[in-house]
């Protein structure tokens, strides 16, 4: 047993002591200047491997290992860089759709380890279970969640149509943890939707960028104008709106700016990562029929416009926010966003398997990082009237290990705005809050927004001037 289980251990540590020597002999050709392979860790990794298949307690296939060692490698890198197996990759190709095969909840990272709800998405299997924004996971079946990145709880939560998923549950105002036993659907989620909340204005939510938001939201914006073509003002709502397609941030962006505008930039190793993207179809568009965005009324260009953002506002929603405020073509209201102004590349490396690799940094039309930053309102307005509710619970970018830097501006304050923040999270939680419905007519922020179109006083955070009277942008000047 003891010769077999060295045996396997000599050929593995030969599989990959031969991959370190092919490796050697490229180093040897490469051209000055170029970066010279790490021979001395190469060969730590193999002799790892090879210890692995002569010692481990019991066998462990080449795959798991390699694939593995893949995963840690780029996983190690930041929070968004990741290994996608055949199902993850699956997934992120639905996922851009607008469609994919779970529960229905959008989720994050609470403070203690466990995955907090941020949302269900209506009229999903977590959302007729019963499951509410603010319960935390602690199990997934029979697995704790604590220890697992939020990736790996993702995929324990997709699976096959029809297949069932045991949730474990933590509820403030419940004594005793919840359990949930749901079924697994196909999600059809609606990127774009939007109403006429009063006579005069409009609002219009965008809930997440995928491949159809750029059509739909065309669809809905021209909707809005047949309903009321005398539209005063509109509120573009992108709270909890965690980013997606980069194709649909800037048609979303374009929809309201001049043609052929300047809406991101990004920067990175590559040459091909040192681009600027404009408001034109070439960029926008990822259907061939045309330009999604050329039928829109006029009128849009102009209407006096407020973006609605929180710290779930993340990557491709700060980038609609960043550029409509550099160009002050809208006032941005609410509290500072997320700060995920990173570019994640997806590089095949099968036809079932790829790396979401972080390749590039974003930047606004004026040269602003977004990268554990963010975006910063104009006007600082609270979830509710008496705090900020449920939104200062959440995380940001610059709270995540391993966070890429921002390479613009330091990181400052962090000490102080993590102490005050703690304070808020008790008062948030002591208070009970439900989680808030956007649109709805309990809607704080929104009628703040509504206030400031229409040159009413609006009440700002506590710590801010406690009422400021609107400063609209004048009509059609956008800063080129």
């Amino acid at each position: 047993m003891s010769k077999k289980l060295n045996s396997a251990g000599l050929i593995g540590f030969g599989m990959v002591a031969g991959m370190a020597v092919s490796m050697q002999f490229s180093a040897m050709a490469q051209k000055p200047g170029e970066p010279v392979l790490p021979l001395d860790e190469l060969r730590q990794l193999a002799d790892v491997y090879g210890l692995i298949k002569s010692d481990y307690v019991e066998p462990v296939e080449d795959k798991q290992l390699l694939t593995q060692a893949i995963s840690g490698m780029v996983a190690s890198l930041d929070p968004h860089s990741a290994y996608l197996d055949k199902k993850a990759y699956a997934e992120l190709r639905e996922g851009s759709q607008g469609k994919f095969v779970g529960l229905g909840i959008e989720i994050g990272q609470s403070d203690d380890g466990y995955i907090r709800i941020v949302s269900p998405i209506e009229d999903s299997p977590a959302y007729r279970a019963g499951i509410k924004a603010g319960d935390l996971i602690t199990r997934l079946d029979s697995t704790p969640v604590k220890g697992l990145s939020l990736d790996e709880s993702i995929k324990k939560m997709r699976g096959e149509p029809h297949t069932k998923v045991t949730l474990t549950i933590l509820r403030k105002d419940e004594p005793q943890p919840l359990v949930f036993n749901i079924v697994r659907e196909e999600i059809h989620q609606k990127s774009v939707k939007g109403k006429i909340v009063e006579s005069g204005y409009a609002w219009l939510r965008v809930a997440q960028f995928q491949e159809p938001t750029v059509d739909d939201l065309a669809s809905k914006i021209s909707d809005l104008y047949r309903q009321d073509p005398n539209l005063k003002g509109m509120v573009l709502d992108l709270r909890n709106d965690p980013g997606g397609v980069l194709q649909g941030a800037i048609g979303v962006a374009a929809a309201f700016l001049p043609k052929d505008t300047a809406i991101v930039s990004t920067n990175g190793q590559l040459p091909d990562s040192k681009q600027t993207f404009y408001g034109r179809a070439e960029y926008y568009s990822l259907r061939s029929d045309g330009d999604a965005l050329a039928k829109l009324p006029e009128a849009v260009k102009q209407v006096p416009l407020v973006v609605l953002v929180n710290t779930g506002s993340a990557s491709a929603s700060e980038i609609v926010a960043g550029a409509l405020q550099d160009y002050k073509r809208a006032t941005i209201i609410g509290s500072q966003t997320f700060g995920k102004g990173s570019v994640q590349t997806i590089r095949q490396l099968s036809a079932d398997t790829a790396v979401k690799l972080t390749t590039a940094r974003y930047y606004t039309p004026n040269g602003r990082s977004i990268q554990a930053k963010g975006i910063v309102p104009d006007l600082a307005v609270d979830e509710n009237e008496d705090g900020d509710g449920l939104n200062s619970l959440r995380m940001r970018e610059a709270d995540l290990e391993k966070h890429l830097s921002n390479d613009r501006e330091q990181e400052s304050g962090k000490a102080k705005r993590d102490e005050m923040e703690e304070q808020i999270r008790i008062l948030a939680l002591e208070k009970k809050r439900k989680p808030l419905e956007y649109g709805g007519t309990e809607d704080f922020q929104l009628r703040q927004a509504l206030n400031h179109l229409k040159g009413l006083p609006v009440q700002l955070a506590k710590g801010e001037s406690k009422l400021v009277q609107a400063d609209l942008p004048p009509k059609g000047k956008a800063k080129k």
